[in-house]
């Protein structure tokens, strides 16, 4: 068992960080919110320190999933930062979805340090860090990902490396330009059958097992018909990840048509008041609409 800490405890990190202790490791926990950091040490039996530096003193790994580049900025830089903390040799484990290159110069400064870091955002949302089985797409070193996975395996199913420092990043912007176009077809599709009278979800049952299912289908399709947007991640949080994916699309030169269409239609959700409503509330703007 290792000693971990564990840098911000929203929707996912909290579960996150209760799968670490859950499984013996001895974990210290940070959050902007103290309150926060005070329940979670309480209900698990760990700790929390006031800053991330203190946070990580001793750690031999340390994990973050806070908002975005700025914020992971913030809890690795600087006097009170992280990196300040961490011994020589341990390994800094980013699990925030955040640009490349911010990935890229991080880990360049915790080389420096001589100290490891594997880029490893999530996938799988609130449920599946709950129920410890999200996806985690890495980054970095063979070394510093061999020695980081069995203690991502707390909260990972489906655990692999991809490539060097941020590749894991890359990795989930395709993940999310795949589940905007899926999102907005399962709308259009659920929008077309209410217009035309028909029972979506009868029509899921016969389908969602052929050629059109999907997890957002599956798991997303009777909600959406409902009206009911609090199941997953949120829009606003979409359209952060959407900006980075249409970013870094310009500077590799890669169109992305779809996507930066239905990034305007996230845009037209939050204009209507819809930016903490999960990502299926799409089908709301078709609704608006017709």
């Amino acid at each position: 068992m290792a000693k971990v800490a564990f840098l911000g405890l929203g929707v996912m990190g909290a579960p996150m960080a209760g799968h670490l202790a859950k499984a013996g490791h001895e974990v210290r926990v940070f959050n902007r919110t103290a309150a926060k950091a005070e329940a979670w040490a309480q209900a698990h039996g760990g700790s929390h320190a006031p800053t991330p530096r203190e946070a990580a003193a001793g750690a031999e790994f340390v994990m973050a999933c806070v908002g975005n580049d700025d914020d992971l900025a913030q809890v690795c830089r600087g006097a009170d930062g992280a990196f300040a903390g961490m011994e020589k040799g341990a390994v800094f484990v980013d699990h925030t979805t955040v640009s490349a290159s911010i990935t890229r110069a991080l880990a360049e400064e915790a080389g420096a340090k001589g100290l490891g870091f594997v880029d490893a955002p999530v996938s799988g949302g609130q449920a599946g860090a709950e129920n410890g089985v999200l996806s985690i797409m890495c980054g970095g070193s063979e070394g510093d990902y061999a020695r980081a996975e069995p203690v991502m395996a707390a909260y990972g199913r489906n655990v692999k490396r991809l490539g060097e420092t941020g590749s894991g990043q890359l990795a989930k912007m395709m993940n999310q330009i795949c589940i905007a176009g899926l999102v907005q077809g399962l709308a259009e599709a659920l929008r077309f059958g209410e217009k035309a009278g028909m029972d979506g979800k009868a029509v899921i049952e016969v389908i969602q097992g052929g050629a059109a299912g999907s997890w957002q289908m599956a798991n997303r399709h009777a909600t959406m018909l409902d009206g009911k947007f609090d199941y997953g991640f949120a829009v606003d949080w979409m359209r952060k990840d959407l900006g980075i994916c249409l970013q870094t699309a310009d500077e590799i030169g890669a169109p992305l048509p779809v996507t930066a269409l239905i990034d305007q239609f996230y845009k037209d959700v939050q204009g209507i008041g819809g930016g903490r409503w999960d990502t299926s509330s799409l089908i709301e703007r078709l609704r608006r609409l017709s």
